[in-house]
């Protein structure tokens, strides 16, 4: 029997991101599409519950939710697939993900996460622009095969997801590594709408990357696709210690 997997991203079921990918392991499994219906970058682990979702089907395996790449996953699961997947990957996204705050606010990345979640092995894969501004999504997606077989037949940990960045040609190898840092300042627009009421819009602005060395970001800068395993878990465990706390809340028990 043919392994399942489903494919999703947050630039919608008709990017060439997904369509590269779809086409270049159409062999490995049984392939299923479940993606949003139009554009859904940032929206991390954004749920719609507050009003129903229409799911649409493009074709046999092709469905397009008006949701965000959260809602595909419980979506496909529970809904539009015969079985869970064996594989779950979201992308190939257009531009990278690279760094702690990509992370936190990417699509791409929380449509991983939330995979698993409900115990799925899932990838995040995202792709850099060439020199030129291009991005190169079927020498990506190339990479990305031998990739996906592999982990086909291979498990890695319950609840973590994989972070790839592909850097464009000549790509040098494989690191796996940790998350770096950047620093956004985000340009916000204000303007007056045609009714003479102010708008603001929120603009990506230039990074500062404050931690390169042996991170993602710089495994990318050097020419090798980054891989870091991600497992969602918002606790600082440095600050636990009872002797931090004692001196800033005394008494406390």
């Amino acid at each position: 029997m043919s392994p399942l997997i489903l494919l999703t991203n947050d630039d919608g079921f008709f990017s060439p991101g997904l369509e590269a990918l779809q086409a270049s392991i159409q062999d490995l499994g049984d392939i299923y599409v479940v993606a949003p219906d139009r554009e859904k970058s940032a929206t991390s682990l954004c749920l719609t519950l507050h009003r129903p979702l229409r799911v649409q089907a493009i074709r046999p395996k092709v469905f397009a939710v008006d949701g965000t790449p959260a809602d595909c996953l419980y979506l496909a699961v529970q809904k539009l697939l015969p079985c869970p997947p064996d594989l779950v990957l979201s992308g190939i996204n257009r531009g990278p993900n690279l760094g702690r705050q990509d992370v936190a606010y990417s699509g791409t990345v929380a449509a991983a996460l939330q995979a698993s979640f409900l115990d799925l092995k899932a990838l995040a894969i995202s792709l850099l622009p060439d020199i030129t501004g291009i991005y190169l999504f079927e020498a990506a997606a190339a990479l990305m095969r031998p990739i996906v077989s592999h982990l086909l037949k291979n498990d890695f940990p319950a609840q973590v997801a994989l972070n790839i960045n592909i850097p464009p040609p000549p790509v040098k190898g494989i690191k796996i590594v940790p998350l770096g840092e950047k620093c956004y300042r985000p340009q916000i627009i204000e303007n007056l709408d045609p009714r003479g009421k102010a708008y603001y819009w929120i603009g990506s602005g230039d990074p500062e990357v404050r931690q390169l060395a042996g991170t993602d970001i710089e495994a990318v800068r050097q020419g090798f696709i980054s891989i870091t395993p991600l497992r969602f878990d918002f606790t600082a465990a440095a600050y636990l210690e009872p002797s931090f706390w004692e001196k800033l809340l005394p008494g406390f028990s």
